[in-house]
């Protein structure tokens, strides 16, 4: 095939570019996103914050996308509603993280598991990335040191299984549905699993200018986050989506930074120099099959992996 738009004659890029770049915007508005959140934590608690993005969150994706009932399988609800579930659980446990950790450490620690994703992929090349990427988290987080938040701690990792469990099931939920209408229907699973969890004890302190402000939260992430991670994960394979991820902690170290007042030191300034080597290394040979993707949608009027 062509490398040129048909129309226009100009170069396309190649899909894991695309894809690399979607998954950059992503980390950028979710960890800014959370940066914005923590100051909201000392009056609605963590799991007030997280629900009340969630609910939020399900509310703008129905309405912007409004999906219809025939456009599903019993199976491919079944595939959404978990892939709601996983959502809910791992921006409910970051944010328990994030309550007791600095936002780079409780970053840090969230990818692994992203990182345990990649292992699965191909070739040894993304392995020895994956490697890479390992011993910048370790850095990152300097267990050396002692004194983390053992409850942190369990939060971070807790969110880590749900992100590695979110990263397969949107892929196979987006291989399933058409367009945005898998995320139409996880992202309202979500808000209801996480509004349920923070609504009796947690919301009580909520005010409007709150509200609105949560409001303009979920927008920003996880609405924009979800929906270009959803897009990504049909131009990239799992495990290259997932060492890309690497990238992560580096954003959220400079999200803390800015918005927060929370400077890293030496040893994690140098972690972060080793995670975005191996997330911009992950990228060169994450592009997934066309024509695998094209098997899945054939008949139907989802844009290719390569087109927005």
């Amino acid at each position: 095939m062509s490398t040129l738009e048909p129309r226009a004659g100009r170069p396309r890029p190649p899909a894991s570019v695309t894809g690399a770049l979607m998954g950059v915007a992503s980390m950028s508005t979710i960890q800014l996103g959370l940066a914005l959140s923590v100051p909201i934590i000392d009056q609605l608690g963590a799991v007030g914050t997280a629900g009340l993005r969630l609910a939020w969150a399900g509310v703008l994706v129905l309405v912007l996308v409004r999906p219809r009932p025939s456009d599903f399988t019993s199976r491919d609800l079944l595939a959404c509603s978990g892939l709601g579930a996983v959502s809910a659980g791992m921006m409910l446990f970051f944010m328990l993280a994030v309550a007791r950790l600095p936002l780079g450490t409780a970053s840090a620690l969230e990818f692994l598991g992203p990182l345990a994703v990649s292992l699965y992929g191909p070739g040894g090349g993304r392995k020895r990335w994956t490697a890479a990427a390992a011993a910048g988290v370790v850095l990152l987080t300097e267990p050396w040191r002692g004194g983390i938040d053992l409850a942190g701690l369990g939060f971070a990792l807790a969110a880590a299984v749900c992100w590695a469990a979110y990263i397969l099931m949107t892929q196979r939920v987006g291989d399933r549905v058409t367009g945005l209408n898998g995320l139409a229907v996880s992202m309202p699973v979500a808000g209801f699993l996480g509004i349920l969890v923070a609504a009796p004890s947690q919301l009580g302190h909520a005010t409007w200018p709150i509200l609105l402000a949560m409001l303009g939260l979920a927008a920003l992430s996880p609405v924009l986050p979800f929906t270009l991670e959803f897009l990504a994960l049909r131009r990239l394979t799992a495990s290259a989506f997932g060492t890309l991820m690497s990238l992560e902690p580096a954003i959220a170290l400079l999200a803390g930074l800015l918005v927060l007042g929370q400077t890293p030191g030496p040893v994690p300034a140098t972690g972060v120099v080793i995670v975005v080597m191996a997330g911009m290394g992950a990228t060169r040979t994450g592009t997934r099959s066309t024509e695998a993707f094209k098997s899945r949608h054939e008949g139907t009027t989802c844009p290719e992996p390569s087109a927005f």
